[in-house]
């Protein structure tokens, strides 16, 4: 049991490393270097950049350092731990691949393809790293550990949450100087327009996180019959740590009475589960079916909007 602990721990952070990198090469490659910005904390960090020449890191990593205090109260120290390990190393990340990634590589690759396509591969990069951390417990900061607050008390999915804050911070943009890599201030007209394809950065991005969340915490059901029922049963509950009901049924052609073995999971668990079965019973016969909620210990909560 403890080394499946630690196994299922490296992968967490094996995990939300990833994330963080495919969210920071995101803004890195394909937002930053067309002057774009879209919402939360590396938004802001965004417009500090552009307006003073600071690199996005340091910002980045000051205010989420403030955001995480409250998330340790609020969310447990589980969720700080695994955030202070994502905020460092994307902190890192947005300063020195600003540095790594060569000019060339970002202009054939990104900026040659124009700025909407950009919008919209950035947009994906981002919420994809979002959704990936978030999976693992961990958070990319900013408006993520907002909305990991927000939806611990209310029915509400993290993505529609983050957009919502976006588009606010994405609107009060508009009132900040801005200046390009050449120093140029930039001219309202452009910032408006940048300010859309801030739009379109935050849509992409909130919807891809809750298309990914949406995917890692789909649950399905199992029908089970085998003659070796209680052995498999056993073994569900002592290896996966699901809850297993026992129903009694009968074959219609055979006429013999029969146990049926009903179990909800995560589709992430299916294969290993599957083979976990087949090992102990290879005629066993099974059938899957997704189910669209499943709340109680092990799964979702139920959340009362007073609590």
């Amino acid at each position: 049991m403890q080394e499946k602990n630690v196994l299922r721990t490296i992968k967490e952070y094996i995990l939300i490393t990833l994330g963080i990198i495919i969210y920071t090469c995101g803004w890195t490659i394909f937002l930053t270097p067309n002057n774009m910005f879209g919402g939360g904390v590396s938004g802001i960090s965004a417009i500090i950049q552009y307006a003073t020449g600071i690199k996005m890191g340091y910002s980045y990593f000051v205010i989420n350092a403030v955001l995480l205090l409250i998330s340790l109260f609020i969310i447990g120290p589980s969720f700080g731990i695994k955030t202070v390990y994502a905020i460092l190393l994307a902190s890192v990340c947005l300063n020195v691949e600003q540095s790594l990634i060569p000019a060339p590589f970002i202009q054939d690759f990104a900026l040659s393809n124009g700025k909407l396509m950009c919008s919209i591969i950035g947009g994906s990069m981002a919420g994809l790293g979002i959704g990936m951390s978030i999976s693992q417990g961990g958070s990319s900061g900013g408006t993520d550990i907002i909305a990991l607050i927000i939806t611990k008390y209310h029915n509400i999915s993290p993505g529609k949450v983050i957009l919502l804050i976006d588009v606010f911070i994405i609107a009060s943009s508009l009132l900040v100087p801005s200046f390009t890599p050449e120093g140029q201030p930039l001219p309202f007209v452009d910032k408006f327009i940048t300010a859309v394809y801030g739009m379109i950065i935050v849509t992409v991005c909130g919807n891809l996180a809750d298309i990914y969340l949406a995917g890692s915490k789909q649950s399905v059901q199992l029908f089970i019959l085998s003659h070796k029922y209680e052995e498999i049963a056993d073994m569900i509950g002592r290896d996966f740590h699901r809850g297993v009901t026992v129903l009694d049924g009968q074959g219609w052609y055979t006429k013999q009475v029969t146990s049926v073995l009903m179990v909800l999971t995560r589709k992430t668990d299916v294969n290993l589960l599957l083979r976990s079965i087949k090992r102990i019973d290879p005629e066993a016969f099974i059938s899957i079916s997704s189910v669209t909620g499943v709340y109680g210990k092990g799964f979702d909560s139920i959340k009362d909007k007073k609590a």
